[in-house]
């Protein structure tokens, strides 16, 4: 069906019983569309009505039943077809009557686009902080999180809702990325795919690092498989042209690397680590040639010498949680983060905060902090807050399962203090639990919001308990590590998936 891009305005009786209350598209949000994809539509009205959609597409009544009683709820789906065309037009609604002329017509308030399969649109990432969504889902804590990208990262998009694109990584693999962390390239350009060259893995003092030149700038998802420590890393549009790895002088945490061709778009790097516990690593590209860094343990698993970064939460304007009484969560993570800061340096280790003021600090920035002054660690504290007073405990959280040994270890120890256990908690979506350049963990330390912990958490003295409490807990994680030693050469294959 060939659909015309003119659209009807809004035009229709004025008196109190309106044939159309509402009409919009579900979801009610700017829409990029590609064949397959459907376009779904509702109208209030008064019931028994004759509605269409588009060009005269019918939209049925529901059924009573369907709709808790209420009349008059019209709904339809269309499924886009090839050669379908919309120009990012809202949707118009027609009531008709008996004959068939126009008795009350509507628009959409959201505009919706058919994308054209010929004419790909293609985006590039920008910025430091680009990231992949997994789907449209959103809380206080945005939408869950695939990974970071790093910048000039080629994207095929096939859809868009609201804020967000939808992005082809592969044949039935999809992501979404945030509007304002790419730039639209001008139409004609090709769909990014790459031959991967022959790569190389090397090290140096800090890093082993494994270079994989690639034609292009494509997307990759990263995971930490434990049982051994394994980091898979898939390339989308890449097909191996690999005929050799060569492993140079000075590799100490991976293994014997290798890759599987997963299907004919996705490019899977195996690296297998030496230790069980990870000690982080980043990947970003140096022109074409996709770059990964493996973090080495620190030489010597004690506090002693070790960086460990404290992040204070909130701060400024940003108060967090506050108190019937008036206490304020960024005064009091502030003030436990000062004495943990005392512990830890009185142990020999250099801290690096990322406040220590009331300033307004942006989360974004904190990270990319972090990035510059690359930590061996990092403890994010803050306090917690609950609808119900009766709500307490101490809880730790982390991301990745690769660091949640960290997390497990504070929460040990945080229970020390004799606050309640509210448990320790995985796959936190949050922004300093989302890189993976270093071990990380958060410390809810209790709820300001219940009266009992609320008198702990502004007593100095307590502060100081929950400070050694951490500092036990970090040395712990030291300790633990350096019990499991390095696992040499595989033992097993890991559970890939």
């Amino acid at each position: 069906m060939r659909l015309l891009p003119a659209l009807a305005l809004l035009a229709g009786s004025a008196h109190a019983q309106s044939p159309i209350t509402s009409a919009e598209t579900v979801p009610a949000a700017n829409q990029w569309l590609q064949p397959g994809d459907r376009l779904q539509v509702r109208l209030k009205g008064l019931p028994g009505q004759r509605v269409t959609f588009l060009r005269g597409l019918p939209m049925p009544e529901l059924n009573p039943a369907l709709t808790k009683g209420q009349r008059g709820i019209y709904q339809a789906t269309y499924v886009v077809q090839p050669g379908d065309t919309l120009h990012n037009r809202p949707i118009q609604f027609q009531v008709l009557r008996p004959d068939s002329t126009v008795l009350a017509s509507a628009v959409s308030r959201s505009k919706v686009r058919f994308l054209d399969a010929n004419i790909p649109q293609l985006a590039v990432t920008k910025g430091p902080l680009a990231y992949l969504n997994y789907g449209l889902g959103e809380d206080r804590l945005g939408g869950a999180k695939m990974g970071y990208l790093d910048s000039l990262v080629v994207l095929h998009l096939t859809g868009m809702v609201g804020g967000q694109y939808r992005v082809r990584l592969a044949e039935n693999q999809q992501a979404w990325v945030p509007q304002d962390v790419v730039r639209l390239l001008p139409p004609g350009s090709f769909v990014p795919t790459s031959l991967t060259g022959s790569w190389s893995v090397s090290g140096d003092s800090l890093y082993d690092y494994v270079r994989v030149p690639l034609d292009a700038r494509l997307p990759y998802r990263s995971e930490l498989l434990q049982d051994p420590t394994t980091l898979v890393v898939d390339v989308f549009g890449a097909t191996s042209n690999t005929n050799w790895i060569t492993q140079r002088d000075g590799i100490r945490e991976l293994g014997d690397v290798r890759y599987q061709q997963l299907q004919p778009d996705v490019f899977r790097l195996i690296l297998p680590l030496r230790h069980q516990q990870a000690w982080g690593y980043s990947i970003g590209y140096q022109g074409n040639t996709l770059v990964i860094k493996v973090k080495r343990p620190p030489a010597k698993m004690r506090l002693r010498g070790l960086i460990v970064a404290i992040d204070a939460g909130h701060g400024g304007e940003n108060v967090g949680a506050t108190s019937t009484a008036g206490s304020q969560e960024k005064v009091l993570t502030l003030a436990i983060a000062q004495k943990l800061r005392r512990e830890l340096e009185q142990a020999g280790a250099r801290v690096l905060m990322t406040r220590e003021t009331q300033a307004t600090v942006d989360n974004g920035y904190r990270v990319l902090l972090l990035r510059q002054l690359r930590p061996d660690l990092l403890v994010s504290i803050h306090v917690n807050s609950a609808g119900s007073p009766a709500v307490q405990g101490t809880s730790t959280f982390y991301r990745y399962v690769a660091f949640r040994p960290l997390a497990l270890a504070l929460y040990e120890q945080m229970r020390q203090t004799g606050l309640k256990g509210f448990g320790n908690v995985g796959s936190f979506n949050f922004g300093l639990n989302g890189p993976t350049e270093y071990p990380n963990a958060l410390v809810e330390t209790a709820f300001l919001s219940n009266a009992e912990d609320e008198k702990r958490l502004v007593d100095p003295q307590f502060q100081q308990q929950m400070a050694e409490r951490m500092r036990a807990g970090l040395e712990g994680f030291l300790r633990a590590s350096r019990a499991q030693g390095p696992r040499g050469w595989l033992l097993k294959e890991p559970a890939l998936r």
